[in-house]
């Protein structure tokens, strides 16, 4: 396949990226105009029924003095305050989880009860609560019969003291799965005719809740070494390396994240505004190396043969992602689920790679070193994938450009 995309193509790719991210920033990621329900087909379109305003007066009253008080001390987002919104849940008899799975469902006898009546065909019903790091919750309220589940989802917005239902629609799960890792994960297609025109396609929902519990220590240390680096425009958790060979690691990716961590900063050199790939930067050996080798051991010979470097100026060359390398913005998260103490001060870290939008709890498990650092910071040593005949692909990962590739699509441009 050629590599040069036209002007058209690009500019579609962007804006169904950017739509994407308009419906995930909103809360309300995937979902229909509210009281609206599509079949598959994107016919027969049904009302949702109406709750009562008693029931969810009621049901808001439940919580509604613990957001309050989170607006007050400013700690919407506070891991805490989301926590004790869904212990007030669990304590009123509900099934309730944080939409990024870092606090224990609160009742989770319920959903395995739930996902057993799904196996055996049978009727059943269930009310799940995610709350959300945004300031509000998403109620579902599941429906089985004959071995189908069909989705009702409510958003509700926390805003100037008041909860509000924002959104609601419904859909028949495409897919649905309890995992041998504790996930229940389901997923349906929303279909909008404004958007069909756009995307030609249905808009896609991926739903992961972590029912069975997990040491609270994992999530500690997953949050701190794990997903504050995540996979976003980056190889670091999908390729083996180490300090003795860092192999494919790619160190312009983390520049671009460590750059930050580091100063504050966001990285200053960018692409244009078209994401056109014709920019070429001048860093530092300083500014590149200090940004590196704080999170890595790695010695500047070493670091500038896995790079551009131009000796005679001192600097390394940097050229900002461009449009060829944009990424589908949905990624998965690693979830420590064991480790180990080292004897050289390390802390081996296994962790499962979760990819809520495949449905996929453990697309494959990996091995991260890390080295504690006196002054509370850290540094990576390696990272190994762990063999196994059900490793699936990191797709959602769009490499940089190879020398090669870039001056075939860049190399004669001014």
């Amino acid at each position: 396949m050629m590599l040069r995309k036209t002007a058209w193509f690009r500019k579609r790719i962007l804006m169904i990226i950017g739509l994407g991210l308009i419906f995930r920033i909103s809360g309300c990621s995937n979902i229909l105009p509210e009281e609206t329900a599509v079949s598959e087909t994107g016919r027969d379109v049904q009302s949702v029924p109406e709750e009562s305003e008693e029931a969810e007066n009621e049901m808001i009253s439940l919580c509604i003095d613990l957001y309050e008080k989170a607006e007050e001390e400013n700690k919407s987002a506070d891991l805490e305050t989301i926590r004790s919104i869904v212990n007030r849940f669990g304590e009123n008899g509900y099934s309730a989880v944080d939409s990024k799975n870092q606090i224990d469902m609160t009742e989770p006898e319920q959903v395995l009860e739930f996902c057993e009546k799904v196996d055996a065909q049978e009727e059943a019903e269930i009310t799940i609560f995610e709350v959300s790091y945004l300031g509000g919750f998403v109620k579902y309220d599941l429906h089985t019969k004959d071995g189908n589940v069909d989705v009702v989802r409510s958003y509700y917005k926390y805003e100037n003291g008041d909860m509000k239902r924002e959104v609601t629609g419904s859909y028949q799960a495409e897919y649905w799965n309890y995992t041998e890792e504790g996930y229940l994960m389901f997923s349906g297609v929303w279909f909008s005719e404004e958007l069909y025109v756009l995307t030609l396609s249905g808009v896609e929902e991926h739903t992961a809740f972590r029912v069975l519990p997990l040491d609270e220590t994992y999530r500690e240390l997953s949050r701190k070494y794990l997903r504050s680096i995540g996979f976003e425009k980056n190889n670091m958790f999908i390729v083996d390396w180490s300090e003795d060979d860092f192999g494919d690691l790619n160190f312009y990716d983390m520049y671009d994240i460590f750059y930050t961590k580091v100063t504050g900063q966001r990285v200053p050199y960018v692409a244009d505004d078209n994401l056109t790939g014709n920019v070429v930067d001048r860093i530092p050996k300083e500014e590149f190396e200090s940004v590196i080798m704080t999170y890595f051991n790695i010695d500047s010979e070493t670091l500038q043969s896995k790079a551009v470097y131009d000796p005679e100026d001192l600097t390394y060359e940097y050229k900002p992602r461009c449009l060829e390398e944009v990424e589908y913005p949905e990624y998965p998260y690693s979830e420590v689920v064991g480790f180990k103490e080292n004897r050289n001060g390390t802390i081996t870290l296994t962790a499962n790679v979760v990819f809520p939008h495949s449905g996929n709890s453990k697309v494959y498990a990996h091995e991260v070193v890390i080295r504690p650092l006196e002054d509370g910071e850290v540094q990576y040593v390696s990272n190994k994938i762990i063999p196994s005949e059900d490793n699936g692909e990191e797709t959602w990962h769009t490499p940089r450009l190879t020398a090669e590739e870039w001056e075939e699509l860049y190399g004669g441009e001014e």
